[in-house]
C-alpha cells in the first residue's frame, strides 16, 4: 500500500508561528539536500522573511502556497507538516518524491498572521476569533496582488516563475464558518475532475464535514459544479463585477489571482482552493444551494463584533448557531487529502 499523505499530519498539531518554525523547516532540507532546498524569497512590507522550499526530483511540477489571507492560518501549518513530516519519513515518501517535484511557500503573509496571533493562540474560542480576526480588504489582498501588488507577491511570483510552468497549484484557504467544507476548480478541469470531487467529499464526510453548498450564479467569477464545489475564483472577474457596478475604483483593486498567474507560466495546470471552516455551522436540509444559516450568521457578525468591543456578552447571539470548532488536525487532514486528489487527477499514471 502507498503512504498517505494524510499521515504527514501531526497527532495534535498547533498554529505555530513564521518565524520560529523555520528553524525546523530550514534544517529539514539541509539534511536531505539531495531531494530538499530551502530559499529565502525576500522580506514582507514590514521585514519578516518569506522563504520557499523545493521538495522532489519528479517530472510533474507541483506549487503549494498557503496564507494569503491573514486569518486563514491551517493552510500554513498544513504545509509546513507537509515539508517537516515529509523529510522526516523520507523512506516512505520517496515515491512521491521521485515522480513530483514540490514547490512550496509555507506562509506567504507573515505580517498577517503576526496580526492574528492574539485569537490563534486562545483557539478554538469563537469570542477571540471574532474579536481579534484582521483580514485585508481589496488592494492588500494578496490572493488578488499577482504578480507584483505587493512586496509578497513580487517574492512568491519570482519563485514560482523561477520554477514553472506547473501541472498542479493549490491555495490552501479555509472560511471562518461555514456549513461544511469547500473546494474550487479552475473552470477547465471542472469536466476532469468527478472522481477527485467524489473522492473530496468523501474524505470531508470520514472527518465529520458535510458539503458547504453555495450556488452564488456566477458572482464575482464563482460558478456553482455541484454541492460543496465552486470555480476559482478569478481577479478578470472581480474586476468586472465591480465595474458593472460603477465602482471602479475598487475594481483597480483586484489584480490577478495565483491561480491566474500560475496558468500564465504555461502548461495546462489544475489549480485548487481549499475552503475548511474554522468553525462548523450545522446547516439545515436544503435544496435550494443556499447556505441559509451561515448567511444568517453572517448577517449578525457586525452585532456581535461591536457588543464585543464594548466587553459585552455574546453567548445569547452565538447559541442558536451551534458553532462548532473543526478540530485543527481534521481540517489538515482534509487539505492535505485535496492535494493527493490533485496529483493523482493529474498524474494517474504517477501516483504511488
Amino acid at each position: 500500500m502507498s503512504y498517505a499523505l494524510t499521515s504527514l499530519v501531526d497527532a495534535t498539531p498547533t498554529f505555530r508561528a513564521h518565524g520560529r518554525v523555520r528553524r525546523p523547516i530550514e534544517k529539514a532540507c539541509a539534511d536531505h539536500r539531495d531531494i530538499a532546498s530551502f530559499r529565502e524569497l525576500g522580506p514582507s512590507e514590514e521585514g519578516a522573511m518569506l522563504y520557499g522550499v523545493v521538495l522532489g526530483t519528479g517530472p510533474t511540477t507541483v506549487s503549494l502556497i498557503a496564507g494569503n489571507h491573514a486569518d486563514e492560518p491551517v493552510g500554513p501549518e498544513t504545509l509546513r507538516s507537509f515539508i517537516i513530516n515529509g523529510l522526516a519519513h523520507r523512506d516512505k515518501m520517496a515515491p512521491w518524491f521521485r515522480r513530483f517535484r514540490f514547490v512550496v511557500v509555507p506562509h506567504t503573509n507573515p505580517d498577517g498572521e503576526a496580526r492574528n496571533r492574539p485569537w490563534m493562540e486562545q483557539w478554538p474560542a469563537p469570542t477571540a476569533y471574532l474579536q481579534h480576526a484582521v483580514r485585508e480588504e481589496p488592494g492588500r489582498d494578496l490572493e488578488y496582488g499577482y504578480p507584483e501588488m505587493r512586496p509578497e507577491n513580487e517574492h512568491v511570483s519570482a519563485f514560482l516563475s523561477e520554477n514553472g510552468p506547473f501541472d498542479l497549484h493549490a491555495s490552501l484557504h479555509g472560511m471562518s464558518a461555514g456549513e461544511g467544507a469547500l473546494l474550487l476548480i479552475n473552470r477547465p478541469w471542472t469536466f476532469r475532475t468527478q472522481a477527485l470531487r467524489d473522492d473530496f467529499a468523501e474524505a470531508a464526510a470520514a472527518r465529520g464535514l458535510p458539503l458547504h453548498d453555495h450556488n452564488r450564479k456566477g458572482e464575482k467569477g464563482f460558478f456553482w459544479i455541484e454541492p460543496g464545489f465552486q470555480t476559482t475564483p478569478r481577479g478578470d472577474a472581480m474586476r468586472t463585477y465591480f465595474r458593472a457596478r460603477g465602482e471602479d475604483a475598487m475594481a483597480r483593486r483586484f489584480h490577478d489571482s495565483s491561480m491566474e498567474f500560475v496558468a500564465s507560466l504555461g502548461g495546462d495546470p489544475l489549480s485548487l482552493v481549499t475552503e475548511i471552516p474554522l468553525f462548523l455551522v450545522p446547516g439545515r436540509d436544503s435544496s435550494s444551494h443556499r447556505p441559509e444559516r451561515y448567511l444568517e450568521l453572517r448577517e449578525r457578525l457586525p452585532e456581535i463584533r461591536a457588543r464585543l468591543e464594548r466587553g459585552d456578552d455574546v453567548e445569547e447571539l452565538l447559541a442558536p448557531f451551534d458553532l462548532r470548532p473543526v478540530p485543527l488536525d481534521a481540517a489538515m487532514a482534509l487539505q492535505v487529502r485535496a492535494l493527493e486528489l490533485g496529483l493523482r487527477a493529474v498524474a494517474p499514471e504517477s501516483v504511488p
